[in-house]
């Protein structure tokens, strides 16, 4: 079975996170520290493509609160569209990302995780929470 990859994307840090093989659970896989630099992520995504069996790329949309657009929407749709060119036989899907990161913190707080590490892996725990909503859509569209 096709795996899924989880893809928090911002301005200096990219969270990824994977799916299983039987698309079960989503563990986190790293962050790409690239400081504005999409090539070293398309890069990073191809190695990644090399190692694991992925299907559908599931990005998360930073919409405002009240569901509009934020400036971040443009910035990630230019990056979807470099993926799809990139990459164009994996699926793309995007997801509603509001609290993800907020639930990060939360989680690394419940943790007790320090404030030098938050800063390395809250991008990676926001894209687990972006892949198990997108895991928990597609479940709802299974069970209907």
């Amino acid at each position: 079975m096709m795996r899924a990859l989880g893809i928090d994307y911002g301005d200096a840090r990219v969270g990824l996170a994977l799916t299983d093989p039987l698309g079960y659970t989503a563990q986190g896989l790293e962050t790409i520290h690239h400081q504005g630099n999409d090539k070293i992520i398309l890069k990073r995504l191809e190695e990644i493509l090399q190692k694991y069996e992925i299907g559908t790329f599931v990005i998360g949309m930073p919409v405002n609160m009240d569901g509009t657009k934020t400036e971040r929407v443009e910035v990630t749709e230019k990056f979807i569209h470099k993926l799809r060119c990139k990459f164009p036989k994996i699926k793309v899907e995007t997801i509603d990302e509001r609290l993800t990161t907020v639930a990060a913190h939360r989680t690394m707080n419940l943790l007790e995780i320090d404030g030098k590490k938050k800063k390395n892996i809250v991008d990676t725990i926001s894209a687990v929470y972006i892949l198990e909503t997108y895991m928990k859509k597609q479940e709802n569209k299974e069970e209907k």
